[in-house]
């Protein structure tokens, strides 16, 4: 919603202040100047035009209350369309692997046909005012020429000023016409003005009220009875709050080096958030250096932390953007230096671009054990004075985490240092461990002191110092093992075509930003005409009835001109009047009429077109979105679909009209003169042909406008979610002036694109004005020669600036007519692209469910060859596995070895190039893919809870479960006590990203889910990395179970939780490197027994596994 507001909130402000109310001024304006000029010639004729004005100009607002209601609550559907939309969109790997995609897609649309009725609302009341205007128009000019004809047939008015009148009553409306049509476009922006202000007015939780102090703040630390609890929900987010902290005290000396521990949910991660003052406590202080932080500018207070959190964020740019995100004016040398201290300058280097590859929104293109590595690095190279590891080491594997935890022990050395994790090896060399338990500090002491007391802290570790001491003999027998090389370690989306960022922002723009150029005018008009094939009945009723309205206008200033003939000649004009009254009202109708049903038709077919885009991202995802920003993509499914609607609504039948009329209109002429069509034929030539000479330059500044504001709502959507990494390094100045360069950018193909528009509408007046003094110039020797009467000099003027009326409404409409085409093509381009897999050929198969058991199943992978692309190098090579049915079997080896790409081949997210996978002797390419998802159950690295309910998350596994199978899932995860707490139970919102619970409990929501699937083939794709040790314990039980009967694989960095597993395989740079259980593969002295080896060795060490 903020990111909505921020830009295309803010776009409709541009139409607001560039058009809305530079119109206005001029509506308001004329009447008075036009009053001034005819009251010269008549003051009666003058007060009735000025009266018609006024009235027309003002009655509208009568609706203004009931219009303004409805779009406001337009633009609260438009703002909750969209956030579901981005929600399913990050969302949709997620809702692929449990088969939930058409569900999602359901409720989309029932949110995309909430803003179908509640534009159709806003069209409701809007209509209404246009009506009234029409009808004011109409009858304004009618009253005018009624009044105009009597005065004349009574000797109070010179005829010569009846002409006048006519022709100044068509300059008088013509604004009002002007302004009709941007009345909805001024709704609109008064409603994004209001979602605007709510954002500027929101008042800070914190006030940064400290001065700033050159004096150096020491690097200690001091809770003192804090008290904290998050804000109580709101009657409509209602989202999981409650109290934290309670009476939380603690000291850190300078250069200590504390550990934090405690169950999931304890409070960890939120001392950080107090430290940083991302929030203030309700009671209590905390201090650093002896100086409470709330006396501490914000800006000198950040300065003395540097954070990894378990939740790494990184952005979308380079790997060396993400880095100097920790120094923005860090050296090559230093830059390097953190790099290698954290184990990352290595798989850098094997990146396609080095230290300028692109790596996608939140690193997407890396794993998770790379993407920790950088964080890491990011945080070596701020050296601050504090150091923050909040599961730190979490996704990283073995190897490369004993070399990190020997920088890491040096970076320490001497700097105060808070570790918050779940991982005796974090944390057992600490100089002191403080546990967490009920909003206190219940123990500490040093590991073995704490041991000792058998307390929380013990209950806690105990497991792990079990494991840590029944690994140590096995151990002994490949203690002298060589260290081995991580030379193999590949990026695990490595896309060099994507990712070369290093050349400029442009090429980057280019990447990953939709094109609004790849087409041309007849495909794009071509594919806009298929969009409305279903309604295409309604579609000819429209042109009809935009004919009829013209004709109807125009017969409006024709019947005006015959009666001014009547009143010439001293007929009686009565019967003229009567029958201009009713043409005038049924102007108005037509034009209500054709208004309602065009939009109707489009507002209908946005529905439509909504609910395909999602239908296409989710038969491309996830490999689609590997190349594209979710920012993009949610403005093509709201800003970009909705300027489709321009098309059918205010150009395709009135491009019919603006044919149409001017040919009537020239046979008219040339019915009283030929030499008169001639003379109008050059200018309407030129009012016609000059948008299409200038319609490259258009499109090509209104496609580039669109490819920007693309960039500019990705940079918003990406800067807000990892808003907290951009405040705590420090980093949001620069954050904002990178998106005032997009935003100057954007600015600067608009400006040309408007003047351009203001050009042509110049030229188009003065070819209408210029058309009409044509006519009459050449009328006169016509007259004056008797070819013609001079009586119809009045109608062949007014029909002459007619034939211009349609013309004039598409130039009106050129701005939104090119951003349309520029939307049609982005859009275009995404349905353009074949899905990386497909079920399509599978529906009429003889056995569509070859999978009909429940049991456990047999897995193959047979021979596979993988790249994500074909220039890329294989992330899988030439990998053979048998699982038997019932089996588990653990897959082991450094980050970005293909681990997680072997999940993701088993549940069909890609094919591979060579080879196959069969699942229960079946190939999964011949299966549908529900079907074989179905089958799986997956507890991912990096799990996504969507803004919704606990018990929606969960039923997200089985849509049908019943209440007590939701318990049973919930206890069997550990998730119990956690329920117990909330303030709705399972129908509390767990907040966007499932941000309002804490790794931990995020992880144990999805194995929750995984015992709610009770699918046959189970995945555990790190499966426990964020639980706390008992937690870790108790579900690890539970999954046994689980696993018990099941085919399982098992996916981890930390050996401990794969020894027990039937089968082991050790992976390395996409090879099967070895294989066999536990015992035979120590035996071997090879590769396991290394990995094992860098464990044992990092476990000795201060920050050890």
């Amino acid at each position: 919603e903020v990111s909505s507001a921020a830009v295309e909130g803010v776009e409709q402000l541009e139409i607001y202040f560039g058009q809305f109310l530079p119109q206005l001024f001029v509506a308001l304006l004329t009447p008075f100047v036009i009053f001034a000029v005819v009251a010269m010639l008549d003051l009666p004729v003058a007060f009735v035009l000025l009266v018609a004005a006024l009235f027309t100009l003002l009655a509208p607002g009568l609706f203004h209350r009931w219009d303004k209601e409805s779009s406001l609550r337009r633009a609260r559907a438009y703002r909750t369309f969209a956030s579901e939309f981005l929600d399913a969109l990050q969302g949709l790997v997620t809702l692929k692997a449990f088969g939930q995609s058409k569900a999602r897609e359901s409720r989309l649309a029932e949110h995309a046909h909430e803003l179908f009725q509640s534009t159709m609302w806003v069209l409701a009341t809007n209509s209404l005012s246009r009506g009234i205007t029409d009808i004011g128009i109409a009858l304004g000019a009618a009253a005018a020429l009624a009044l105009s004809a009597y005065r004349v047939s009574h000797g109070l008015m010179e005829f010569e000023s009846l002409i006048m009148v006519l022709l100044l009553g068509v300059e008088i409306f013509r604004p009002l016409r002007e302004l009709r049509a941007l009345l909805h476009d001024g709704m609109l922006a008064e409603s994004a003005a209001k979602q605007v202000f709510s954002v500027l007015e929101s008042q800070p939780l914190i006030e940064d009220r400290g001065k700033y102090s050159t004096h150096k703040l020491e690097a200690s630390l001091s809770f003192d009875q804090v008290g904290f609890a998050y804000d109580e929900p709101d009657t409509d987010s209602n989202q999981v709050r409650g109290l934290v902290h309670d009476g939380l005290s603690f000291n850190i000396e300078v250069g200590e080096r504390i550990g934090i521990v405690g169950s999931s949910g304890c409070g960890k991660s939120t001392i950080v958030r107090l430290l940083l003052r991302f929030y203030d406590p309700q009671s209590g202080t905390v201090r650093i250096g002896g100086k409470d932080i709330r006396e501490v500018p914000l800006e000198q207070l950040r300065a003395q932390f540097s954070v990894v959190s378990q939740d790494t964020h990184l952005f979308h740019g380079t790997v060396r953007e993400n880095l100097l995100l920790g120094d923005p004016d860090a050296s090559e040398k230093s830059l390097i230096q953190s790099a290698k201290t954290a184990n990352a300058d290595e798989f850098i280097r094997a990146l396609p671009e080095g230290y300028d590859t692109v790596i996608g929104e939140r690193g997407v293109r890396l794993s998770g054990g790379q993407r920790q590595r950088l964080a890491i690095a990011r945080a070596i190279l701020r050296d601050a004075p504090v150091l923050i590891l909040d599961e730190a080491l979490s996704s990283v594997d073995a190897q490369n985490e004993a070399e990190i935890q020997v920088a890491l022990d040096r970076l320490m050395a001497g700097r105060t240092t808070l570790i918050l994790a779940h991982r005796l090896s974090s944390i057992i060399g600490c100089d002191r461990i403080l546990v967490l338990d009920q909003g206190h500090v219940v123990e500490q002491g040093k590991h073995d002191e704490l041991m000792r007391r058998r307390g929380v802290y013990a209950n806690l570790m105990g497991s792990q110092v079990a494991r840590r001491q029944a690994s140590e003999e096995p151990l002994a027998i490949v203690s002298e093992l060589p260290v081995a090389s991580n030379n193999d370690e590949v990026c695990i989306v490595p896309e060099p075509e994507l990712a070369s960022g290093s050349a400029t922002r442009e090429a980057d723009l280019q990447v990953d930003v939709l094109q609004s150029s790849q087409h041309s005018w007849s495909r794009v008009f071509t594919q806009l005409l298929a969009f409305a094939a279903p309604w295409k009945g309604r579609l000819v009723l429209t042109f009809g009835l935009g004919v009829g309205r013209v004709l109807a206008f125009i017969g409006v200033s024709l019947l005006s001109a015959l009666a001014a003939v009547a009143v010439k000649i001293g007929a009686d004009y009565s019967n003229w009047l009567i029958i201009l009254a009713f043409t005038a009202i049924a102007a108005a109708l037509l034009h209500w009429l054709e208004s309602w049903l065009s939009h109707d038709i489009a507002f209908r077919m946005l529905s439509e077109m909504r609910i395909a885009l999602f239908r296409k991202l989710d038969s491309l995802a996830p490999a689609f979105l590997l190349r594209r920003r979710s920012g993009d993509l949610i403005n093509l499914a709201t800003h970009d679909i909705e300027m489709v609607e321009y098309f059918f609504a205010h150009t395709i039948a009135p491009v019919f009209v603006a044919v149409l009329v001017p040919l009537l209109v020239l046979a008219l002429l040339a019915s009283f003169d030929y030499r008169l069509a001639l003379a109008l034929i050059p200018f309407l030539a030129l009012v016609a042909l000059m948008p299409i000479l200038r319609r490259a330059r258009i499109d090509r500044l209104a496609g580039k406008a669109r490819e920007l504001l693309g960039a500019l709502s990705s940079h918003t959507v990406e800067s807000l979610q990892g808003l907290g990494e951009l405040l705590s390094y420090q980093v949001t100045e620069q954050r904002r002036q990178q998106f005032v360069e997009l935003m100057q950018r954007h600015h600067a193909e608009r400006i040309p694109f408007f003047r351009e528009i203001a050009r042509q509408s110049v030229i188009t007046d003065i070819a209408t004005v210029a058309a009409g003094l044509a006519v009459i110039l050449l009328s006169i020797p016509l007259v004056s020669t008797g070819e013609i009467d001079a009586v119809y000099m009045p109608l062949l003027a007014l029909a002459s600036m007619a034939a211009f009326l349609p013309v004039i409404e598409i130039s009106d409409t050129g701005r939104q007519l090119s951003e349309t085409f520029a939307a049609t093509n982005r859009l275009i381009q995404v349905h353009d692209t074949s899905p990386a897999v497909s079920d399509d050929g599978l529906k009429q198969v003889d056995n569509p469910e070859p999978l009909t058991s429940v049991a456990a199943l047999d897995i193959e992978f047979h021979n596979l060859d993988f790249r994500y692309n074909a220039q890329d190098t294989l992330a899988i090579k030439d990998f053979s596995l048998k699982i038997p049915a019932g089996s588990t079997v653990a897959i082991v080896g450094a980050s970005g070895a293909g681990k997680s790409t072997l999940a993701q081949l088993l549940l069909r997210f890609w094919d591979p190039q060579k080879g196959r996978i069969l699942v229960g002797g079946y190939d999964i390419r011949h299966m549908r893919l529900a079907h074989l998802r179905q089958h799986v159950a997956l507890v991912a690295q990096d799990t996504y809870l969507f803004n919704d309910s606990l018990r929606a998350n969960l039923l997200m596994a089985k849509p049908e479960a019943s209440e007590a199978e939701i318990m049973t899932a919930i206890e069997r995860a550990e998730l119990s006590n956690f329920l117990a707490r909330l303030p709705q139970g399972l129908d509390t919102n767990v907040g966007e990203r499932g941000y309002a619970l804490s790794g931990g409990q995020r992880q144990r929501v999805s194995i929750a889910r995984a015992f709610l699937r009770d699918a046959p083939i189970l995945i555990l794709d790190e499966a426990t990395s964020h639980l706390d040790a008992v937690s870790e314990q108790a579900v690890h039980k539970a999954l046994k179970n689980l696993m018990g009967d099941r085919t399982t694989l098992v996916i981890a960095h930390r050996l401990a939780t794969v020894r027990d597993a039937d089968h082991i395989v050790v992976m390395r740079g996409g090879r099967l490197l070895e294989q066999g259980t536990h015992l035979e593969l120590l035996t071997n002295k090879a590769a396991y027994a290394q990995l094992l080896q860098f464990q044992r060795n990092g476990g000795n060490r201060v920050v050890g596994y």
